[in-house]
């Protein structure tokens, strides 16, 4: 499957390079047009379509992914499993699926939408803002991973516990909260009580 790198353009049929472009969305997350990606998420931000994957190994451990040093928003941060953009027209749950792989060369063995979350997070390292109606998903990993290492620099999978700890060691992407917390009700049907989410 070909990557698609946050900067990175997509090769049209006939060849050309294209911008990566994104969903807009109003309020209650109908699609209301199109923006190139980077100036979506250029201040104060465009209010687009996003996905955020947790997947859990059959322990109940959360696998956390750290971004690459090379990525242009938030690298070098640690961050749920995957998370991304749909591309226009293209259905959140497919896009979930497809940068899963693309990023850690993984196919969830399940994978289940668990709700949805609006935010506005504003990176004061990149001064880039996170203006996203993101669509949360949950799911197993029981495959061995294969990071891209242009998307991914490190991985861990993680009890509730230990990512206490490491949250508080930082740093976390600016959005990983809102949207793990938004998806606690779904990963505690996953995981079930003992796992501790």
């Amino acid at each position: 499957m070909p990557t698609t790198p946050a900067t990175a353009t997509h090769s049209s049929s006939n060849g050309t390079a294209e911008p990566i472009m994104l969903e807009l969305v109003d309020e209650n997350g109908t699609t209301i047009g199109t923006a190139e990606k980077l100036a979506a998420h250029q201040a104060p931000g465009q209010l687009h379509r996003a996905f955020s994957v947790f997947l859990f190994d059959e322990q109940g451990r959360l696998l956390l992914q750290r971004r690459a040093l090379g990525k242009y928003h938030s690298p070098g941060v640690w961050s749920n499993t995957c998370c991304g953009h749909p591309y226009p027209d293209e259905s959140p749950f497919a896009a979930a699926a497809r940068r899963t792989y693309e990023e850690l060369g993984v196919s969830p063995s399940l994978l289940a939408e668990a709700g949805t979350v609006r935010y506005n997070h504003p990176d004061p390292a990149s001064g880039l803002v996170e203006q996203e109606f993101n669509h949360l998903f949950v799911g197993m990993a029981q495959e061995a991973l294969k990071p891209d290492p242009e998307e991914v620099g490190e991985t861990a999978f993680v009890t509730a516990a230990e990512l206490e700890k490491l949250h508080a060691e930082g740093p976390f992407s600016a959005w990983f909260m809102t949207v793990l917390d938004a998806a606690r009700p779904a990963i505690r049907e996953l995981t079930g009580p003992s796992a501790g989410w």
